[in-house]
C-alpha cells in the first residue's frame, strides 16, 4: 500500500512536472518571437541619416553618385539631387530623408512609434533605416 502511494505521489509529481515544462517552452517560444516596440525621435533619426550617407559614400568624396546608391534608390535620385548636378549632397540627402520621417510621424511629435512605421509600409512607403540597420560605422568617415 505504501509503495501505490509512493508511485501515486511521484506520478503526480511528474505530470505536474512535465505540464510546467510545456508551459515555459510555450513562453519561450512567445518571448523568441517579440518584437518591442519601436520609437525614434528625429533628432535620433538623424544621426542615423548622417551615418548611413558616410557609409553610402564609399570613396568619402561627401557627394553620392548613381554607381554608389543602393539600386532600389536608383529610380530617386532625381528626386533627392535638387540642384540636378548628378550627385546627392549631404544637405539634399538629409532634407529627403527628414522629409520622409516626417511623412511617417502621423501624429506629428517628433518621433515614429511601431503602429506609424507600419502605416506607413502599409502606404508603400520605402522603409527607413533603423539604428539596429546600420552596420558600425567607418571610423574614418566618422572622423570626417
Amino acid at each position: 500500500m505504501r509503495m501505490m502511494v509512493t508511485m501515486a505521489a511521484g506520478l503526480i509529481l511528474l505530470t505536474a512536472c512535465s505540464k510546467r515544462d510545456v508551459e515555459d517552452q510555450a513562453n519561450a517560444e512567445v518571448l523568441a518571437n517579440y518584437v518591442p516596440p519601436f520609437v525614434m525621435s528625429r533628432l535620433d533619426f538623424g544621426g542615423v541619416v548622417e551615418r548611413r550617407f558616410r557609409r553610402i559614400d564609399v570613396n568619402n568624396d561627401d557627394k553620392l553618385t548613381r554607381n554608389e546608391l543602393p539600386p532600389r534608390l536608383m529610380p530617386r535620385l532625381g528626386d533627392i539631387d535638387r540642384n540636378k548636378d548628378g550627385a546627392i549632397s549631404n544637405d539634399e540627402w538629409s532634407s529627403w530623408m527628414m522629409a520622409r520621417f516626417d511623412a511617417q510621424d502621423a501624429n506629428r511629435d517628433g518621433s515614429v512609434t511601431s503602429d506609424e512605421r507600419e502605416r506607413a509600409r502599409e502606404l508603400h512607403e520605402a522603409d527607413l533605416p533603423t539604428p539596429a540597420d546600420e552596420p558600425t560605422a567607418n571610423a574614418a568617415a566618422v572622423a570626417k
